[in-house]
């Protein structure tokens, strides 16, 4: 980084670049009736008002932010007197939220770079914990993550002030970290997390400086909580952009510290088909999200760890385990380790170990099997899971096609097709069946008169 720029980045008093009105593309028509109401109330009652952040990024590049972010110099208890539609969130930052039926404007007041006792400041490790100490405007652009979302919006004068050269890298299409990247990485690990994705969402270059620190310090996302980092994931993943983000994870070495059983698999050799499942399932995403369709982690992460746990079982078959056991343990590891990264919900993984027990009962085209599989809540997940596994292999092309046609035709035709299919072969250990528990029958009493029990009542 140039050093006279980095000199400009990091000082808290740098001054601002003026865009009026006339020189920048930002209509207050894009903007939502809720933060214009926001923005204007606070303007009337003598606060400076800005729309800040990816909403000034969004509207100078697309025109369609989804979300509204405000930063003013009031404070978050003198925005809720302002309104009554207003709760205060947050103890790492404390925020406003200001609600209008669905929507929620987000207000922040402006950040400090120093405490002098007064405010609200805790590190730990370099880490920030809380940091809930304010300044001014000046002060809070370089509090900012990434230059192009340290841009204003002013209400008074419907100007753009930019003090960190966010505008100039907007148009060159680059993500810079505002400061000193490592400090800023160790304050926050999940930064480069953030980085990624927004590269990978903007089309933007991450600039060589922003992302020299990722290779020593990707570590420390280890260290950052497990459930934050699986809000980050659906960030990364169902947020339409799901395989370019992957593909930037995996280009600066980071996806080994959020997925790691995923990096091994597909660093080793002969990852080739299951790279393609993984990129055709976030493909498939993708599309879904640009259709407005519903979308659910548990499908992606079943596609994700399905290589690592249909490895770790083979491997424990090997070793002498019989196939369920070995598909059991498997299952429990892959998941175990996964979690202690990305805290996936328990609603999350019961659908992912269904999603991958089904799978081999694809092959077991008998009459009582087949039937019984399609009526299976699950049958639907795991059908798509079973036709985004066949890209590639002929043989469970085969059987795709079969149970594509299964779900078209009537029930004499499929039972006559049923009839007439071979023992088809898939390479997927079988899952284990589950044990129904034995059911004890108590003698009968001496009248000859069944019990309860035995009467299934």
């Amino acid at each position: 980084m140039n050093v006279e720029r980095s000199e400009q980045l990091m000082s808290p008093q740098g001054s601002f670049r003026v865009i009026p009105r006339a020189e920048h593309s930002i209509s207050r028509k894009s903007i939502s009736a809720g933060a214009l109401r926001v923005l204007y109330r606070l303007h009337e009652s003598g606060y400076q008002a800005f729309l800040v952040g990816g909403a000034v990024r969004d509207l100078l590049l697309t025109g369609h932010p989804k979300d509204f972010d405000i930063a003013t110099n009031a404070t978050p208890e003198e925005v809720r007197a302002l309104f009554r539609n207003c709760r205060l969130i947050g103890r790492r930052f404390r925020l406003a939220h200001v609600v209008f039926g669905r929507e929620i404007v987000e207000v922040a007041t402006f950040r400090g770079s120093s405490d002098d006792g007064s405010g609200d400041r805790h590190q730990v490790d370099g880490r920030l914990i809380r940091d809930n100490v304010y300044g001014t405007l000046e002060e809070d652009a370089v509090r900012r993550d990434f230059t192009v979302n340290a841009l204003y919006y002013d209400i008074a004068d419907f100007s753009v002030r930019d003090s960190v050269g966010g505008m100039a890298d907007l148009e060159s299409k680059t993500l810079r970290l505002i400061g000193d990247p490592e400090l800023r990485y160790r304050e926050d690990p999940v930064r480069m997390l953030r980085a990624a994705r927004l590269a990978a969402k903007l089309e933007f270059e991450i600039e060589a400086d922003t992302a020299a620190p990722f290779a020593t310090l990707g570590s420390l996302l280890s260290e950052a909580p497990p459930a934050r980092l699986f809000d980050e994931s659906l960030k990364l993943f169902l947020g339409g952009y799901g395989l370019k983000s992957f593909r930037m994870l995996e280009r600066h070495g980071l996806l080994e510290h959020v997925f790691p059983a995923t990096a091994r698999v597909l660093a080793g050799g002969g990852a080739a088909h299951f790279r393609r499942l993984v990129e055709q399932t976030l493909a498939s995403t993708d599309a879904r999200v640009r259709e407005d369709k519903p979308v659910t982690p548990a499908f992606l992460f079943a596609a994700m760890l399905w290589e690592p746990m249909r490895v770790t079982a083979q491997a424990l078959a090997d070793g002498g385990a019989d196939v369920a056991s070995a598909w059991t343990h498997a299952v429990d590891r892959v998941l175990r380790e996964q979690a202690a990264r990305v805290a996936i919900p328990r609603r999350f993984t019961l659908t992912i170990e269904e999603i991958w027990s089904l799978q081999p009962r694809f092959t077991q085209r008998t009459r009582k099997r087949a039937f019984k599989l399609l009526e299976h809540p699950r049958f639907r997940a795991a059908y798509d899971f079973l036709v985004l596994r066949a890209e590639g292999s002929p043989q469970l092309t085969e059987l795709a096609n079969w149970w594509t046609e299964a779900q078209q035709v009537g029930h004499d035709e499929l039972a006559a097709r049923l009839a007439a299919v071979p023992a088809s072969a898939d390479t997927t250990p079988l899952a284990p069946a589950r044990k129904r528990p034995r059911r004890r029958r108590k003698p009968k009493p001496s009248g000859g008169a069944a019990t309860s029990q035995e009467s299934g009542d």
